[in-house]
């Protein structure tokens, strides 16, 4: 299979022992009932297997319309799979932890239930580790019942079973100059946050949102360092119906892997390589 085949939102890539695994948002059934996740297995970013099911959400009884966003980090040795699910208790949506010994699953529940807050609309939570080692995890707070979504963090425990603090709010969509109304929905999006560190030691944070009702990649630069309310927004990197993106690093190149278009039943992951400059990103001319 090559990217044309995949048919994801979201897409993710693990690099582990010369191999990119790769996770996402199932295309087919988006927002009704997707069964779980999939990982596609890669040596060269061109050739992908077939999807292999890493998790099977009907299994644990999650199978509610969200099975969304899927992101695998290595953590003390395990594998750690971010996800949004449908909190059943209170009709509302959230991250949870799932947790396996490979790249390939299958993952487990692992959180002692939804990490964000139960009564909240809130998605796309990433894993974040400071200098010190501790733990954080970045989400999304608003989506489709607010106007204005927000971007979060809370603090994890060590064992990424629950959350050791209340969530933080960062920004909220309209704050960024850069972001416009989506019209479709009359809101402010946010989606899919995503943390980097730069070589110089800047810390950086891509997140989603729309311009001129094109979904686009945004960049936000930490000015301490760390994660805290501190920060600038800096110009998009993408904005040509592309979105909720990560980076990662393959031998001696850096990429951005985004879905496009943002078309229900269409979308496919693509890698855009990326230069660092200093303390901000571009896209590799």
């Amino acid at each position: 299979m090559t990217c044309s085949d995949i048919n994801i939102r979201d897409p993710f890539v693990l690099v582990e022992d010369g191999k990119y695994y790769m996770y996402g948002t199932r295309g087919k059934n988006y927002g009704i009932e997707t069964g779980g996740f999939d990982v596609y297995v890669s040596t060269d970013l061109v050739t992908w297997s077939d999807p292999i099911e890493c998790f099977n959400s009907i299994q644990y009884g999650m199978n509610g319309r969200v099975n969304w966003a899927p992101e695998v980090h290595k953590y003390q040795g395990k594998f750690y799979m971010f996800a949004t699910f449908k909190i059943e208790s209170t009709g509302q949506f959230g991250t949870y932890i799932l947790r396996a010994d490979t790249p390939l699953g299958p993952f487990v529940p692992h959180s002692d239930g939804v990490i964000t807050p139960e009564d909240w609309q809130s998605l796309d939570g990433t894993l974040y580790v400071s200098k010190t080692g501790k733990p954080y995890m970045v989400f999304c707070h608003g989506h489709s019942r607010t106007s204005n979504g927000i971007i979060c963090y809370v603090e994890l425990s060590d064992d990424l079973t629950h959350p050791l603090s209340d969530p933080v709010a960062i920004f909220d969509a309209s704050s960024c100059p850069y972001a416009t109304v989506h019209t479709p929905s009359g809101r402010y999006i946010t989606d899919g946050p995503f943390m980097y560190r730069t070589d110089s030691g800047a810390l950086l944070m891509i997140w989603s949102s729309f311009i001129n009702d094109q979904y686009a990649e945004m960049l936000v630069r930490f000015e301490d360092g760390e994660l805290n309310l501190n920060f600038t927004h800096l110009p998009p990197l993408v904005d040509n119906d592309s979105g909720h993106g990560m980076i990662f690093k393959a031998e001696d190149k850096l990429y951005l892997t985004v879905h496009n278009p943002n078309t229900t039943e269409c979308e496919h992951p693509v890698f855009i390589e990326l230069t660092e400059c200093g303390d901000t990103l571009h896209i590799k001319k």
